[in-house]
């Protein structure tokens, strides 16, 4: 069967769970009949959700069909509407776990051709699941909208939200690495918009927290090392005195390559030495590849360094 084969015998499908539904509003109430049908048509819609997915229809479109010399507006149902529908008839049999699966199924639908819509059936699932005290699939699930927020609609405040709210869930969970995972995205972001003391508390945060564990030991040089750089945007000599710091607190700080660098950066600054600092940063890159973040704040550093020179002239 091809897909507009399969879309036809979803359309079919969705067409008898909407007439299950209508005759469930009479006389079928009595005797619990309309349960019953809820059920049926619960069950039906999901079929032809499934149906749309091998279809490829995610999210539902408007076709222009020429019928007997006149054009008709065919509204298609597709994967993320059928699942939808299929949730709110669970949740008016108070089935709440039920609801909020095919919630979920709907927002996945919805991911492929409409990101808000898909925001919005996670939205409804989440508040069924905290309702129900399930804060790590809340959690789990404020993560997707996050990244919805990331990659699709580009708005990286809501993304921040529903990281920092992903990570109260998890924390409340006492599921701490869950939540310094969420808590690392929300610093990354905060210093890229700037908000360089969040991005400190958080990665200062977290450094401690690796510092103290056999497990995570060695990647607390590198929440420290993001931290110094997040200082250095602000104030060279807090940057100084965060990086000593660091190393009182954790002594092998001292030893990294990361600590080494930033201290080379700031006797660069301090000389207003903006080839020193580059040759630090090629000698660090030449061995340890620097990642997008931390080029971006290396390079607005040394942008400060260039504006200082041209204010001396």
């Amino acid at each position: 069967m091809d897909n507009s084969g399969k879309e036809k015998e979803a359309l079919t499908l969705m067409a008898e769970a909407d007439k299950k539904m209508k005759s469930s509003r009479g006389f079928g109430t009595l005797f619990g009949g309309s349960s019953r049908k809820y059920e049926e048509a619960c069950d039906i819609y999901v079929r032809a959700a499934n149906m749309f997915k091998m279809a490829k229809n995610w999210s539902g479109k408007i076709r222009l069909e020429l019928n007997s010399g006149h054009l008709e507006l065919q509204g298609v149902w597709a994967a993320g509407n059928a699942f939808s529908q299929a949730a709110h008839l669970h949740l008016q049999m108070d089935n709440k776990l039920d609801g909020a699966i095919n919630f979920l199924d709907a927002g996945n639908a919805f991911k492929k051709a409409d990101p808000q819509e898909a925001i919005n059936c996670l939205n409804q699932a989440i508040e069924i699941y905290t309702d129900m005290g399930r804060f790590t699939i809340a959690a789990k699930h404020h993560i997707s909208i996050a990244e919805i927020y990331e990659s699709e609609l580009l708005d990286v405040d809501k993304a921040i939200c529903h990281y920092e709210q992903a990570a109260d869930y998890y924390k409340g969970e006492e599921s701490k690495s869950a939540a310094n995972k969420c808590l690392l995205k929300v610093a990354t972001y905060t210093a890229q918009l700037e908000q360089y003391q969040k991005a400190i508390d958080i990665y200062e945060q977290i450094g401690t927290y690796a510092m103290d564990s056999v497990l995570l030991k060695y990647g607390a040089k590198d929440h420290f090392f993001k931290a110094a750089l997040c200082h250095f945007c602000v104030d060279m000599l807090n940057a100084r005195l965060s990086v000593q710091r660091y190393e009182d607190m954790f002594p092998a700080f001292s030893d990294a390559r990361e600590c080494k660098l930033v201290k080379k950066l700031l006797d660069a600054y301090e000389e207003q030495d903006v080839d020193a600092f580059t040759d630090a940063v090629k000698d660090f890159d030449s061995i340890s590849r620097l990642d997008q973040w931390n080029t971006t704040m290396l390079l607005r550093i040394k942008k400060q360094i260039q504006d200082d020179e041209s204010d001396l002239r």
